[in-house]
């Protein structure tokens, strides 16, 4: 399967939950030969394993995708949800289970996607409503995702998973893993592209990080993920001008983050407001 669609010009890998050990190994092999990066949403396989197979990235972070810890996990085979997310409840960040984990995935040099934004719509009360995210929303989404909500509120994720969430990428992130920032914007249809990756900004400063420290994971940090920080990710002479311009100053105030004014992609300037208009009530239309 790597073989074919790298042919077919794909650039990148990404493994999903229900696959064997064996699996995972042969595709990275095969990627990796064609000096191609695999990352992966995991369940089936643990994060000590994906590691061991020399996978180059993992989504979402360990409360919600590494099983390494669910009693009497089976190999190969993905446990309820339910049993990883008592676990990781259960779980000791100080204790050696994790600081193991944490320093394998360093030494190894395996990225970690921080989508916070996904799972703190499925917790009660959150995310704060915003006039701008609804606007943004077709009708009929907007009625499925305050439905959605209102079904969180009477009994989706513990805040505390959450927590455990932003704590494990706050020491990940301390101990010199290379953290990386998006929104996934699934789930229950509350995190928007654009907007999303604003609050995944804005959830980070929440765990702990500074606002300069995560504007750096979501910006440079991606960048060298995926090998271009010699042209993007930083402001710098000679580099490609991609950069927005903000009203405010998110190194002091990360919510500034949100007041974009200009969107530069390749040095052309765009109306973020003129942009934000053009969809406005069609996000989630088929």
């Amino acid at each position: 399967m790597v073989a074919t669609w790298a042919g077919e010009g794909m650039t990148s890998f990404k493994a999903y939950m229900n696959l064997s050990r064996a699996s995972l190994a042969a595709a990275v092999e095969e990627a990796h030969r064609r000096k191609l990066p695999v990352t992966g949403h995991l369940c089936s396989v643990t994060w000590p394993e994906a590691i061991a197979s020399g996978i180059d990235g993992l989504e979402h972070g360990p409360v919600f995708s590494d099983t390494e810890l669910v009693p009497d996990k089976q190999p190969d085979v993905c446990p309820p949800f339910k049993a990883n997310r008592e676990a990781w409840l259960r779980a000791d960040l100080a204790g050696p289970a994790v600081r193991a984990l944490i320093a394998s995935l360093v030494s190894h040099h395996v990225a970690v996607t921080s989508t916070l934004p996904v799972f703190e719509a499925a917790v009660s009360g959150r995310p704060p409503l915003q006039r701008r995210v609804l606007e943004a929303m077709a009708p009929s989404s907007r009625e499925s995702y305050l439905t959605a909500r209102a079904v969180a509120t009477a009994g989706g994720l513990p805040e505390a998973l959450l927590h455990q969430e932003m704590a494990f990428e706050r020491a990940f992130f301390l101990a010199g893993g290379l953290l990386l920032a998006g929104c996934d914007p699934t789930g229950n249809g509350g995190v928007l592209p654009g907007f999303g990756d604003q609050r995944e900004v804005e959830l980070l400063v929440e765990a702990g990080f500074t606002p300069v420290e995560a504007i750096h994971v979501a910006t440079e940090n991606g960048a060298r993920a995926l090998g271009v920080a010699d042209r993007l990710g930083t402001l710098a002479p000679g580099k490609q001008a991609d950069l927005v311009v903000v009203k405010g100053d998110p190194s002091r105030t990360i919510s500034d983050l949100e007041n974009v004014e200009l969107v530069f992609k390749r040095g052309v300037g765009f109306d973020s407001h003129a942009l934000v208009e053009s969809v406005r009530g069609q996000v989630g239309l088929r």
